[in-house]
């Protein structure tokens, strides 16, 4: 359908503007409706008082009283985790996070031409970690932010996209304060889950200080070295150890994914343990 504008006389380019302007309607007004209204019922429930629904049911109601305090704040995140979308395309990606049966979300999409797409404040919580745990952390969608970067799980990254990838990563380290040691990865978090982000360049941002990554000269662990408690202690979690091994090895090896640790594994792991300590 061709929409038509009035026009007066203007120059072409200005008239090739307001063309643009006026046929270009935001195909997200709906669910951006949602999310502001979404969003205006989170506020009105932090700003109750007393909070809603969260009276003690086992204490007399004249045992229990509220009075607001004047020291608070609101969320900080404290890790970012990456992940790849396994889709074609930023839009396909938008569309599955604004679709409410999909139930899942992240803080940003970053697209294969390195544009960046915030899809969730940075204060509330997003969908996208799911089920993980990273040291004693075991609910990373309330203390991370969320990038999904635009890629199919096969296909290399783009230039531009990885520059995109750093320049918001710095960013967010920045204004949040993030420790290197806290952006990881899906499979990191989940490791007998999710693979992603396949083949990424951990390395690259580990030298932005987005990341760790072990040193070029490495020395021999002692006899006694214990490699579950070293990989316990980076953060993953060895209940499922071969997946553990697994996850580590997606993320400092990249060559070789077997769940076991060769020798010149646990030459990278014990380098990498001595940083996490």
């Amino acid at each position: 359908m061709i929409c038509q504008t009035k026009l007066t006389k203007a120059p072409a380019c200005l008239i090739l503007g307001l063309l643009l302007a006026s046929c270009s309607v935001n195909k997200y007004t709906a669910t951006n409706k949602v999310y502001k209204k979404q969003a205006k019922e989170y506020a009105n429930a932090m700003s109750a008082m007393p909070p809603l629904n969260q009276l003690i049911d086992s204490l007399a109601p004249e045992m229990q009283s509220w009075v607001g305090s004047v020291n608070f704040g609101i969320r900080r995140p404290n890790f970012v985790i990456l992940h790849h979308t396994a889709q074609k395309s930023t839009d396909q990606t938008i569309k599955t996070f604004t679709v409410k049966h999909s139930e899942v979300s992240a803080h940003y999409v970053v697209g294969r031409d390195g544009r960046v797409v915030q899809m969730v404040n940075d204060y509330l919580r997003a969908n996208h970690a799911g089920i993980g745990k990273w040291g004693n952390a075991t609910d990373l969608n309330s203390s991370s932010i969320g990038i999904e970067i635009d890629n199919d799980g096969f296909e290399p990254y783009t230039e531009v996209q990885i520059k995109g990838v750093v320049t918001l990563l710095s960013s967010l380290k920045k204004r949040y304060k993030i420790p290197a040691a806290n952006f990881i990865g899906h499979s990191d978090v989940a490791p007998s889950r999710k693979p992603d982000p396949h083949d990424f360049p951990w390395k690259m941002l580990a030298k932005k200080g987005l990341g760790l990554w072990y040193d070029d000269v490495l020395k021999m662990p002692p006899a006694e070295f214990d490699t579950n408690a070293a990989l316990r202690i980076i953060g993953y979690d060895i209940s499922n150890l071969p997946a553990a091994i697994t996850a580590f090895k997606r993320h400092f090896v990249q060559i070789d994914i077997k769940p076991v640790l060769t020798p010149a594994d646990k030459l990278i792991l014990f380098n990498l343990y001595k940083k996490y300590l």
